[in-house]
C-alpha cells in the first residue's frame, strides 16, 4: 500500500508558475503509474496528467497540454507537476493518484485518464490563480 502526500500549492497570479510535488511512501514507487487530477468547487474531479511507471509515457488533458509537465523521480519516490502559464480556470484542489502495475503488464493509454482506475489518492493541495 502506498501513501501519497502532495505539496507545492498556493496562490499565484495568472501567467505565473507553480510546481506540485507528490511524495510516495510505503511501497515500491517505480511499480506504480501515477496521475494528477483536480477538482474545483461544484465540479467533478477531472484528469490533468499521468505518467507510466517508467516515466516514458506522459499523458495530458487538452486543457493543460503545452503548459503543464508531469515527471517523476523514482529514486526520490516523488511525482511532480510543473505548471506554467497558469490561468484562473486552473484554480482547484490538485490530487495525485497511484495505480499498481504488475511486472510485465501493459495498460493502454485510456486507462490513465480514468479516476476510477487508480487505487490510492493523496489528500490534495490547493492551487488558486488570481486574474
Amino acid at each position: 500500500q502506498v501513501q501519497l502526500v502532495e505539496s507545492g500549492g498556493g496562490l499565484v497570479q495568472a501567467g505565473g508558475s507553480l510546481r506540485l510535488s507528490c511524495a510516495a511512501s510505503g511501497a515500491t514507487f517505480n511499480r506504480y503509474a501515477m496521475g494528477w487530477f483536480r477538482q474545483a468547487p461544484g465540479k467533478e474531479r477531472e484528469f490533468v496528467a499521468a505518467i507510466s511507471w517508467s516515466g516514458a509515457s506522459p499523458y495530458y488533458a487538452d486543457s493543460v497540454k503545452g503548459r503543464f509537465t508531469i515527471s517523476r523521480d523514482n529514486a526520490k519516490n516523488t511525482l511532480y507537476l510543473q505548471m506554467n502559464s497558469l490561468k484562473p480556470e486552473d484554480t482547484a484542489a490538485y490530487y495525485c493518484a497511484a495505480r499498481f502495475v504488475p511486472s510485465g503488464t501493459y495498460y493502454i493509454s485510456s486507462y490513465y485518464y480514468r479516476a476510477d482506475w487508480y487505487d490510492y489518492w493523496g489528500q490534495g493541495t490547493q492551487v488558486t490563480v488570481s486574474s
